[in-house]
């Protein structure tokens, strides 16, 4: 039982004839009228125990994107229901409005409408709805609650799928225009030619150009169906900030890029998200499926408070990958953590796969290193330069062990990843 305003109006109404006629029987009539018009209000409000209440609509979502969520209310009593409906959410859910006034005669039903913006990814779940039948006086109201379970997906928001058009551009150009003159790991034979001025003269081919009158010469292309293994490091330093959100979440702007790049490349895809244990894997799925599995598993990555135990992630990748692929490490180049876990156990995965290691910069050390107005500017200035020093000698040393390093701001981070990818096709490198 609930309450309603109307019930403290009538409270203070009594207080009227309190003090005009002032007598323990005045106070006892005042509370009796009270208490009566409170129990019929709450004897006619309509039961809500037994109220069907079912849900509808949206079940995934885009970060930063609004969806909607039906309720439906059925009134299976024989009263009019004349209610005030919460449909609570987790903060995170961003629902509004926060109440819904429903009037539903008996027998019948009606749907109202929540309207969620979520702030944050992963499985956004209601919590309880609390419904407050009100009776024909106003005064007094039934109330009960309900779960009434549901779930929305709220998958990341793929920025960079506006870069996707301008890659697929350059793969067309790389795999169909432009073919390569020289073999490398990642060609295969295409098609023989006359031979032109600048053309590799390892590209002949003698025995054809021994059968015709003009010197012929051999052009390559990339190979298809090469593998490619993303691993997302979801540990401690995934969790840092890095402008306006999470390194974690640009490393996953940037796999679901080169994901969608590489499948149309016709290259097959994995993905595995690892610190100290898996947390989501993609493996053995098609093309077609590809970006709505990685959407759907990346959805629900959050990164752990603890080291990246780097031998569990390299035996994990070797594990998974029998045979040569191109590993894409999204981690943090710090110097600690990399020297600590990852270096003593790299070259095992540079002997059998290409990697490539990328990393999101920090612009904003880029903006301090310039800072020299006052002493505060002056230290911290200091502190970029060393920061920038440490990272440039761990790019040079994982460059002499012969892995790849994309460090760029979160702005091009996603292209600068992609772009590393083409680049390592057109050389066949793959």
């Amino acid at each position: 039982m609930a309450l309603t305003g109307r019930a403290a109006l009538l409270a203070l109404l009594g207080v009227l004839p309190v003090a005009l006629l002032p007598s323990g029987t005045t106070v006892l009539l005042v509370l009796l009228v009270l208490l009566v018009a409170v129990a019929v209000d709450v004897l006619l409000a309509a039961p809500v125990s037994g109220l069907r209440l079912a849900r509808g609509g949206a079940t995934a979502c885009r970060l930063g994107e609004s969806v909607e969520v039906q309720l439906t209310v059925g009134n299976s009593s024989g009263r009019r229901l004349r209610a005030v409906l919460r449909d609570a959410w987790v903060p995170s859910a961003g629902a509004s409005p926060r109440t819904h006034e429903v009037d539903v005669p008996a027998g019948e039903r009606r749907v109202v409408t929540t309207a969620l913006l979520p702030t944050r990814r992963g499985d956004r779940r209601p919590d309880r709805v609390t419904v407050r039948s009100v009776g024909p006086l106003g005064v007094a109201a039934r109330q009960g609650r309900h779960e009434v379970p549901w779930r929305v997906r709220v998958q990341p928001p793929f920025t960079s799928r506006k870069f996707l058009p301008e890659k697929l551009d350059k793969l067309r150009q790389l795999d169909g225009q432009l073919l390569a003159r020289t073999r490398g790991q990642g060609t295969e034979f295409d098609s023989l030619r006359e031979y032109v001025v600048g053309d590799d003269v390892r590209s002949i081919d003698w025995r054809a150009t021994a059968r015709r009158a003009d010197v012929v010469v051999r052009t390559w292309r990339p190979e298809r169906d090469r593998q490619l293994l993303l691993v997302l490091d979801t540990g401690r330093t995934s969790a840092g900030r890095v402008g306006d959100e999470p390194r974690l979440d640009a490393a996953l702007d940037a796999a679901l890029l080169l994901g969608a790049l590489a499948s149309r490349a016709g290259d097959r895809v994995d993905l595995l998200a690892v610190d100290r244990e898996v947390r989501g894997s993609v493996e053995g799925v098609g093309r077609t499926d590809l970006l709505a599995r990685m959407v759907d598993v990346t959805a629900l990555l959050e990164p752990a408070l603890l080291e990246t135990d780097g031998r569990r992630l390299v035996s994990e990748v070797l594990r998974r990958s029998r045979r040569r692929s191109l590993v894409v490490l999204f981690t943090a180049l710090e110097a600690a953590p990399l020297r600590e876990s990852l270096l003593p156990v790299l070259s095992s995965l540079t002997a059998r796969h290409t990697v490539v290691i990328a990393s999101v910069g920090d612009p904003r050390v880029e903006e301090l290193a310039t800072g020299r107005g006052d002493a505060a500017s002056v230290y911290a200035a200091a502190a970029a330069e060393r920061t920038r020093a440490e990272r440039g000698q761990l790019t040079a040393e994982l460059r002499r062990r012969g892995v790849e390093v994309v460090d760029a701001p979160p702005a091009g981070f996603a292209p600068a990843v992609a772009d590393a990818y083409l680049a390592l096709k057109a050389s066949g490198r793959l």
